[in-house]
């Protein structure tokens, strides 16, 4: 007798198993800051490209590969890939709903990106702040815990979230994060910024 049909989902966590644990991980926004320090003035990109590399964990299973993430107002895309360079998923999103496909051609879709993103990672990550999360730019009620010596966002607190920033791309006060870990209880992602482009 054949066993249960796996899930998509669970299809897509395996294809990404890897080496979770070997990867280390324009508007001025005001945000909480703990003892009355002042945050260095940030750029915030509406529309960009980044790529780079991720881990995640729930704190049973773990994912890692690579990324690429196309984000505008009205459009999301999110390509990974596993460690091997192969398409994994393709998550796209915008106004009208959101669309998964997996490597084997499978497809679902849902009305937001907040409901198919845990499919992919297993971790279930706010979609709506992570672009101001990726770029160091707190949104107005997050509470900024720690700045670095050039007044840059070190560890942010937002919504239940902890993001720890671990570098940026150069010492200048707006440069773009290089390494975030954003974590709540056992959930964790570690990115990794190769590269940064913004979009008109």
């Amino acid at each position: 007798m054949s066993g249960p049909t796996p899930h998509p989902a669970q299809d897509l966590r395996r294809a990404l198993l890897g080496g979770a644990c070997a990867l280390l991980l324009a508007a001025c926004t005001p945000a909480l800051v703990r003892d009355g320090a002042q945050p260095a003035a940030r750029p915030f990109l509406p529309a960009f490209a980044v790529e780079g590399r991720l881990a995640a964990t729930d704190g049973r299973e773990a994912a890692s590969g690579r990324f690429e993430w196309v984000h505008a107002d009205a459009h999301d895309r999110l390509t990974l890939f596993s460690p091997l360079g192969q398409v994994v998923a393709l998550l796209e999103g915008g106004p009208a709903g959101a669309s998964l496909e997996a490597a084997d051609g499978s497809r679902r879709e849902a009305a937001d990106v907040d409901t198919l993103l845990p499919e992919v990672l297993g971790v279930d990550l706010p979609a709506a702040r992570l672009p101001r999360w990726i770029q160091a730019a707190p949104a107005a009620d997050a509470e900024v815990r720690d700045l670095d010596p050039a007044g840059r966002p070190q560890r942010v607190f937002d919504q239940g979230w902890r993001i720890d920033y671990a570098g940026y791309a150069d010492d200048t006060a707006a440069a773009t994060p290089r390494r975030l870990e954003i974590s709540r209880g056992d959930a964790r992602v570690r990115l990794i910024i190769d590269s940064w482009t913004a979009l008109p």
